[in-house]
Order: structure tokens, then C-alpha cells, then sequence
């Protein structure tokens, strides 16, 4: 291991470089300082230039930082990674084709680490499957020049399945807390481990070169060997930062990495508006001793919820970046948790979803078509990317997507458990036909898994032909606040009741109510029921 500047660190990348960045999202555990090291260097000289960019999860501040210090005219030639959405630059350069771009799902590009860190010749796997990630539809492109096919189909035993193809790693940029004198790296400050050991070495496999961020040095052996996340084998180059922040928004939390818990009071509430009622109304589907995950966006809303109505205990909470237990974060620093019992490596946490761990999952939707598919990833010219949207919502027993019923100015007045439009938003989500198909609800339904749509005005079930009506906000009209904005009209449940009136008052509603009710409807572990 040598110790390096972050200046010397960008001048170990090459013209036409593939060129990995672990961390996620709001700068969990990005290695931030060599980044702006290689922008600058690029600026300056022109080089390192018609690079490929790999990143797992979405990395940036939605401004200049993470992926967007790529973003320059020539700097890149192809960017691979789940999601866009923290870098609109990134998005502007796929849309206007001046890119090769792939949105692939979240958990393949992790899972694909360690596949590739083994030789493996990629990864087997059914996610993805009939959604616009598979060849037969889109393969994950974003671009007209994306031409490589990244994604094949292979039929195994009569079943069909996708292999994700393996790509080469020249160098890869990494993250940790302290690194002593032999290039061993603990991770004791950080917010998310990700796939740091899985992507070292898969590097190493590929005669690619590792570098790892740090914010300090210790002497040789004076980590505990049990801190290790990256043997010190695996690490060329160590750069120290300082200054490096936990997130950022957040210099240095404790409790984002575990070291301590904090009073469920000090848990940020939501303000009543309609995230928190969208957010109330989904947690109303929770069963005791649920094992489930949150989503970005109006769906993160839930973990606030379940701590203000103290119910955090009842349930497990998860999310993709490897917690278990506990509050995950919304706000500029979502995808970390707070009091969260474990946390595993990424890779882990996608094997547990994908072998169908999850009882119910709560995500976000964009956009809906008649027969309930879901469009998250692509609007025209703004692409999103998919996170870990395909793998969560593909192998969970029960989905709840959730999500405002029109967006773009939407304003909501509430008052006496009744909800009233002041002004209707601008968007459409109930559509015709979607752009890109995240969620198959067919496919869904062949396979024996359930799905339920939350708005503030409307709930929605899935049905064989489609989706139906079952439940309209009190207050609400039917045909001016609802069939007036779909661009369908769904099938109306005999049965259509009143959302709960709870649901639009300020007060907390008791939710532990609900909970319990749901008992009988408690979804199976074949391991548990052995036991009880």
C-alpha cells in the first residue's frame, strides 16, 4: 500500500478508463475528495477523458458533487449505474444521446461485484425479467448509442432467466473511515458499507487498481482485525481527507453509524400534508412482525410514521443499503437509518429480497397504466433510473406503491377527517400507457404476489383485468376529484368504502390499532412456522 494525494490518485486514471465509485445517494460514503481531484485534473489537461463511470446506487448532491464531476464534454464515453436522479447532468448528456447510458437494477450491480470478483461469467438471475431491462424490451438502455448488450436471456431447466454480463474494472475509487500503515480499512464512521469488499476484489480479479478514501491513519495493527471491511491486500493506494464528511448534509453523525441510538422523539416527524397522509394510509397495511422495506421517496415517509405512532417495535424495517431494524432516514441523507439492530454488506441484503425475505415492501410509483404496471425510470427526456425498485418489487409477497394521485402543484386542504383538492396537480399518473415498465403486473399476478396503490384521494387494488377503486377519501367526488384526472377509468369495487377519516387529521391515529387487525393476515415464514 502507498500513501497517496488525491492529486496523484487522479493521475492513476487512464484515457478510456472503466472506472468504478462506490457510496450512495446524498455522499454516503463517497470518495468525494478524489473525485474533485480527477475533475479538476480533467479541466486543467483534458484528461482522463472517454471514460466509462460505474456506480451502484445514484451518487450526488443534485448539483456539482458525486457522478456530475464527470459530467464535462468527452470526459465519459458510457455510464453504468441504477439511478441518475442525483446527477441531472447525467441525465442531460443521456438524454441527448452524448452518452452510452444503462439504468440497470440496484441489487444486480451489486450482486455482479461478487460474480465478478469470482470469475463467474456474470450474474443468473430472474430480476428484471419482463420489464424494460430485459433484452426482449430495452436491456437497461437509456441511449441510442448504449448498442452493447449488457443483458442476455437464457432458458435454465425450462425457466427462463437473465444473465448480467461482467465488465471490465480498471480502477476503482473506495471509501472508509481509517486505513493503517498495511492499507486495512475500517468503515466505523460510515453511514452504509455497500459492496467495498465485493468490488476490491473484483478489481483485483480484473488487474485493476484499488484506491481507498480514508479520514485518518493508525499504526500497523492497530485496528481490530474484526473492523477490517477491506483486507489491506486488496488496497493499492490510500488517500487521506481530513475533512471527509459522513454525508453531505451531515459532518458526523453517531447514530447513522450505529455507534449509539437515540430517543424515537428525536426522530424527525413529518409535517401533515400529503406525504404524511399517503405515508399513514401505507402503513395501515403493516403486519405484526413484518419484515419490510422502504423506498425512496414518499414511501421513506413510513419510518417517521411508525416512530411517532410507536410502533417501531412491531415491525422490522429494511432498506436496500443493508438495515435491518430500526428508522430509515428521509430527507437529504435517506438510504441511512437510525437505531437499526444490523446492517450487512449490500450484496447480502439483495440476496435475502430477492429470495423472497420480504413480507410487504412499500415504494413509490410514477406512473400507472390500466393493467397496473409501473413506470419509475423514464418520463420523455428525464430519466430516473430504477435504484433497487426492480429487485424489491419484483420478489416481495405484497407491494404497496404509494405516491400523491397527481403531481405538479398539487394542493390539498384537510380538516374534520375530510380532504379537499384547493388546487389539482398539473401530471397525470394514472396514463394510458407508460414509457418504460419497472413493475409487470401480470407477471406479478402469475407468480402468486399482491399489489395495492395509496394516494391521499384513492386506494386501489389489483385485479386480473386491471385495477380497481376501493377505497376514495371522505370529501372527494368520484367523478370530478378522480375518474376526471385518469386517462382510464378502473373498475369500481361494489364495496367502495371511506378511507379512514384518522388519516386526515393532524393528531397521531393510533395506528397500533390497525396493526393489530392485520394479525390474521400475517404473511408466512416457512422457517418460523416449523418452529412455532
Amino acid at each position: 500500500m502507498k500513501l497517496i494525494s488525491a492529486e496523484e490518485a487522479a493521475k492513476l486514471v487512464r484515457d478510456g478508463d472503466s472506472v468504478l465509485v462506490s457510496g450512495s445517494g446524498g455522499g454516503h460514503a463517497i470518495p468525494e475528495r478524489v473525485l474533485e481531484a480527477i475533475e479538476a485534473r480533467y479541466l486543467e489537461t483534458g484528461s482522463p477523458k472517454a471514460l466509462t463511470l460505474v456506480h451502484i446506487v445514484g451518487l450526488g448532491d443534485r448539483a456539482t458533487k458525486g457522478a456530475a464531476r464527470f459530467c464535462h464534454e468527452g470526459m465519459l464515453r458510457r455510464s453504468i449505474t441504477s439511478a441518475l436522479i442525483d446527477s441531472p447532468v447525467l441525465i442531460d448528456l443521456a438524454a441527448a444521446d452524448r452518452i452510452e447510458s444503462y439504468t440497470l437494477p440496484q441489487g444486480v450491480l451489486s450482486q455482479l461485484m461478487r460474480e465478478m470478483a469470482s470469475g463467474r461469467p456474470g450474474l443468473i438471475t430472474k430480476t428484471g425479467l419482463h420489464t424494460f431491462i430485459d433484452p426482449r424490451q430495452l436491456g437497461g438502455r437509456q441511449s441510442p448509442s448504449a448498442k452493447e448488450d449488457l443483458v442476455e436471456l437464457m432458458t435454465i431447466d425450462g425457466e427462463e432467466y437473465l444473465r448480467f454480463k461482467p465488465f471490465p474494472l480498471d480502477i476503482v475509487f473506495l471509501r472508509g473511515t481509517t486505513a493503517d500503515e498495511d492499507g486495512n480499512i475500517s468503515m466505523e464512521q460510515e453511514a452504509i458499507f455497500g459492496e467495498m469488499l465485493s468490488t476490491a476484489q473484483a478489481a483485483r480479479r480484473n488487474g485493476g487498481i484499488v484506491v481507498v478514501q480514508v479520514k485518518r491513519m493508525a499504526t500497523r495493527g492497530a485496528l481490530p482485525a474484526k473492523t477490517v471491511k477491506i483486507p489491506g491486500i486488496l488496497v493499492d493506494y490510500v488517500v487521506v481527507d481530513p475533512d471527509q464528511r459522513q454525508t453531505y448534509a451531515t459532518d458526523y453523525n453517531p447514530a447513522y453509524s450505529g455507534e449509539l441510538k437515540v430517543p424515537l422523539h428525536a426522530l424527525r416527524r413529518l409535517p401533515f400534508d400529503h406525504r404524511k397522509i399517503v405515508a399513514r394510509r401505507a402503513a395501515m397495511e403493516i403486519v405484526p412482525g413484518a419484515i419490510c422495506n422502504l423506498g425512496a421517496g414518499i414511501s421513506t415517509g413510513i419510518s417517521a410514521v411508525a416512530s411517532e405512532e410507536a410502533v417501531l417495535d412491531h415491525i422490522v424495517l429494511t432498506n436496500e443499503q443493508g438495515f435491518i431494524g430500526g428508522a430509515p432516514l428521509t430527507g437529504p441523507d435517506s438510504g441511512a437509518s437510525q437505531n437499526y439492530d444490523a446492517i450487512v454488506d449490500q450484496p447480502y441484503q439483495f440476496d435475502f429480497y430477492d429470495g423472497g425475505g420480504l413480507d410487504i415492501a412499500f415504494l413509490s410509483f410514477a406512473e400507472v397504466d390500466p393493467g397496473g404496471n409501473v413506470n419509475i425510470s423514464r418520463f420523455g427526456s428525464k430519466i430516473v433510473g430504477v435504484g433497487g425498485f426492480i429487485n424489491i418489487s419484483q420478489n416481495a409477497k405484497h407491494m404497496v406503491f404509494s405516491g400523491t394521485f397527481t403531481s405538479g402543484g398539487l394542493e390539498l386542504k384537510t380538516g374534520q377527517g375530510e380532504l379537499a383538492i384547493a388546487q389539482e396537480g398539473r401530471h397525470k399518473k394514472f396514463v394510458n400507457r407508460i414509457e418504460q415498465i419497472c413493475y409487470n403486473a401480470d407477471f406479478a399476478r402469475r407468480e402468486g404476489r399482491t399489489a395495492l396503490f395509496v394516494t391521499e384521494r384513492a386506494v386501489f387494488d389489483v385485479l386480473d383485468g386491471g385495477l380497481q377503486l376501493v377505497e376514495i377519501a371522505p370529501g372527494i367526488d368520484l367523478e370530478r376529484d378522480i375518474l376526471a384526472h385518469m386517462a382510464f377509468k378502473p373498475a369500481i369495487s361494489p364495496e367502495l368504502r371511506l378511507m379512514d377519516a384518522r388519516l386526515f387529521r393532524p393528531e397521531p391515529m393510533n395506528l397500533i390499532k390497525n396493526i393489530e387487525a392485520n394479525r390474521n393476515r400475517r404473511a408466512s415464514h416457512p422457517a418460523r412456522r416449523a418452529a412455532e
